[in-house]
């Protein structure tokens, strides 16, 4: 089975590059002042027209980076569900908030920034876009987008999206760039903010590189999720997510859980059963129904995860399932689960970006929480405990951005999304993510 998940396109010249830049900082001096009103309405229409083209935009996806298609068409639908959330909430999120000071009047307004650069990866190639791009742009910025280079129709597919549901032609484009003209683009003064999303070495370089101008990032990195498993969880239910949560778009997502922190007292029935579950994934052509476990995006990304498995298992990580190379022209990785796991192995230390999970045995809750927040990432983990009082206690306890008790982590647009540590900083989604990208002005009346 050959499934090829690698695209190109031709890059642009400076030429090109100046022109776009050019043409979507003169959008912005309109589009800032259309009144929220407008940018309301055309957020409904970008709802209906992502729907109107689920199928598509869902074959797309599949197609350039190996998505299982009932994965792309979920996507597709969280595209509009978040149009139709910022549609109902801007007005109250962007209206001025009065402050009780000395002064007649005083308020803060919210004023958007300008033009804002997304650099943007490829697990998620639509989504991860709309989920900065709606808040941007409907607190009246223009963006321009850096995509992952080897999703290039999704990127030239989400500038498209916007000019079909009745946007400004420049309030939204894609830049067909390579990482080295990245700097560039960031150095422009007509650039005011970056976000970007993808590896912990890109954002040391992109976070440097603005910090030179003075200018704003938001930074969602990688991560490590634990999933810390206690001795009273309803182990039925926890093991059902843990399958979902880490082999997920093959395991592809800075959001899944791959540390598995278990207590040792049911840790034994904790590995048999996730294993008997992850062992019913069967990989296959991602456009098949009937396929469970998707492609990993690229070759190489395949073959790094397998040198960090083999490490670990040198190290004394015992395979209780999968951890081979498939001979196959696919970029396949079994769904893999690795037990023992112990500090110093790349299965404990390092972010395993593929079907692999990592099971951790610990002795107590004290010690679970320990190793949860041993690790530098710090983006979200859940904790699966029958007392709730008991989840939120251990919950407040570690140190990441977003903490589920008995639910599986995932970005929502009502609720804010970003991590701490050298996972980012910064948040994405509901109010907060609005405001990321808006200039807080204080009004001052006597």
């Amino acid at each position: 089975m050959n499934i090829e998940t690698n695209n190109s396109a031709a890059l642009w010249d400076n030429t090109q590059i100046e022109s776009t830049l050019s043409h979507v900082a003169t959008a912005h001096a309109s589009w800032s002042i259309t009144p929220l009103s407008k940018r309301t309405e055309l957020f409904i229409q970008l709802s209906k027209t992502i729907l109107q083209q689920q199928d598509s935009l869902a074959a797309l996806i599949t197609q350039e980076m190996g998505k299982l298609i009932q994965e792309s068409r979920a996507e597709i639908k969280k595209c509009a569900l978040a149009c139709d959330y910022y549609a109902q909430h801007a007005e109250a999120f962007l209206a001025n908030k009065e402050i009780t000071s000395d002064a007649s009047s005083s308020y803060i307004s919210y004023q958007p920034l300008g033009t804002l650069l997304a650099i943007m990866p490829w697990n998620f190639p639509i989504w991860q876009v709309m989920r900065f791009a709606i808040p941007a742009l409907i607190g009246g910025n223009t963006a321009v987008l850096k995509h992952a280079s080897n999703v290039p129709r999704c990127a030239l597919a989400i500038e498209q999206l916007f000019i079909d549901a009745g946007f400004p032609s420049h309030a939204f484009r894609s830049l067909m760039i390579s990482a080295k003209q990245v700097g560039a683009v960031i150095n422009d003064p007509r650039i005011a903010a970056i976000t970007l999303t993808g590896s912990e070495t890109a954002g040391r370089h992109v976070a440097a590189n603005a910090g030179t101008q003075l200018k704003k990032t938001v930074l969602e990195l990688g991560g490590s999720d634990a999933f810390i498993v206690l001795e009273d969880a309803d182990l039925e239910q926890a093991i059902r997510i843990a399958v979902t949560s880490r082999f997920l778009n093959a395991g592809q997502s800075c959001i899944a859980a791959k540390r598995f922190i278990v207590v040792e007292e049911i840790a034994d029935a904790f590995v048999a059963g996730f294993t008997a579950a992850a062992g019913q994934l069967k990989y296959g052509d991602p456009m098949n129904e009937q396929t469970t476990l998707a492609p990993m995006a690229r070759h190489d990304l395949r073959d790094e995860l397998h040198q960090q498995v083999e490490k670990s298992v040198s190290l004394g990580a015992v395979a209780v399932l999968g951890c081979h190379l498939i001979d196959n022209s696919g970029a396949f990785y079994p769904a893999s689960i690795l037990d023992q796991v112990q500090p110093g192995m790349p299965a404990y230390d390092d972010e395993l970006f593929g079907p692999v999970a990592s099971v951790i045995r610990v002795s107590n809750e004290q010690q679970a929480i320990t190793v949860a927040n041993q690790s530098r990432f710090g983006l979200g983990g859940s904790v699966w405990t029958q007392d709730t009082q008991r989840g939120e206690r251990v919950a407040q306890q570690m140190q990441c951005g977003a903490v589920f008790v008995n639910g599986l982590v995932k970005s929502d647009p009502r609720l804010p999304f970003g991590g701490i540590k050298t996972s980012g900083y910064g948040r994405e989604l509901s109010y907060l993510g609005l405001h990321e990208f808006q200039n807080a002005k204080t009004i001052w009346v006597r």
